[in-house]
């Protein structure tokens, strides 16, 4: 039964478990609402990167930090085509643009991203943009022009969030995500673990995005990427053991939900990524960069797949329970 109304101490009860029911428990979810062998693979571009003026502790595209991101003006049209047409014929039927913006402006730029949109849709892949923050108007602008699904984390608990991130408050964020929700497009938002949190602070996120009035259709969990130059670039890695609680508390109290197996992958074995599709996760982003960090190369990807005997989920398939269409995003860390 899907809930709106978890308490933490449920949530808290949920992730103690010991591990392996935990992770039975989760798969037992799972394989009622999906098919536990089918996980999407999508492609996330980076459209327009560095120059951010937030200060988010984790990320290296923020203007303040000094990383090796190198800032690069919006991509044109035709390039950002050319990767969705490479993204489609290496196995994605999904294809996400992150642009490293506070907020979307109503100027050529965002005119740019609503013709792309448009083009890549007609392509027959889920379109999802992270654009940062954006009004009511905006997203009816997206949902006009196709736009499938809206990137918008959370990133952690309503009490941890001041610590990580000072010039966007929590509010700012779940007011994005109802102008989403509101416009109609479907909504991706997770979090990233691993940042210094405390297990009551995942536990927190993962009631508020359970406790929406709608869960997110899409629930991407990133473990943190140190980046050099970023307040977080001597962050101790967080145990895989952590990430997999996440990942099937995630599944049993958003049990229709898509969970996403996001930033990090880099740092796990095979054999760690396979706990994580029997725990729940059933998509991944493919190539070899999420936005800015590190990511597994298509090549190691179809290798996995094949030792696994997973199958690529299709665009736009709709969930056997609630006929409405299940899909999947995330972000880098932004």
């Amino acid at each position: 039964m899907v809930r709106h109304n978890w308490t933490r101490n449920e949530i808290g009860d949920i992730y103690n478990k010991p591990l392996m029911e935990l992770v039975f428990e989760a798969s037992a979810i799972h394989r009622k609402n999906f098919d536990g062998n089918e996980v999407q693979m999508s492609t996330l571009l980076s459209i327009k990167t560095g120059g951010c003026p937030e200060d988010c502790g984790y990320c290296p595209q923020a203007a303040r930090y000094h990383t090796d991101v190198k800032g690069t003006p919006l991509l044109n049209v035709e390039e950002i085509i050319a990767s969705a047409v490479q993204a489609k014929a290496n196995g994605s039927s999904r294809f996400c643009m992150g642009a490293a913006w506070r907020e979307v402006k109503d100027n050529v730029h965002f005119d740019r991203v609503l013709e792309v949109v448009k083009k890549v849709t007609d392509m027959d892949l889920e379109v999802c943009c992270t654009l940062g923050m954006l009004n009511e108007d905006q997203a009816k602008k997206l949902k006009d022009a196709g736009l499938y699904a809206y990137n918008h984390n959370l990133d952690t608990s309503p009490e941890y969030y001041e610590k990580i991130i000072s010039t966007r408050t929590y509010q700012d964020r779940l007011d994005t995500l109802d102008h989403v929700r509101n416009a109609g497009i479907s909504v991706c938002c997770g979090g990233i673990v691993g940042m210094g949190e405390e297990e009551k602070d995942r536990i927190g996120l993962l009631q508020t995005l359970a406790n929406l009035p709608k869960h997110p259709e899409s629930v991407p969990i990133n473990a943190l990427v140190s980046v050099k130059g970023t307040p977080m670039e001597n962050q101790e890695k967080i145990s895989f053991w952590d990430i997999l609680r996440t990942i099937s508390t995630a599944r049993i109290v958003m049990p229709e939900s898509m969970v996403r197996l996001s930033a990090g992958r880099t740092e796990m074995s095979i054999a760690e990524q396979a706990l994580c599709f029997l725990a729940g996760a059933n998509s991944i982003f493919a190539g070899d960069k999420l936005l800015t960090t590190p990511n597994p190369e298509f090549d190691q990807d179809k290798m996995m797949f094949e030792l696994l005997g997973l199958k690529h989920r299709p665009a736009f398939k709709e969930s056997p329970l609630n006929n409405e269409v299940g899909q999947a995003c995330i972000t880098e860390e932004v």
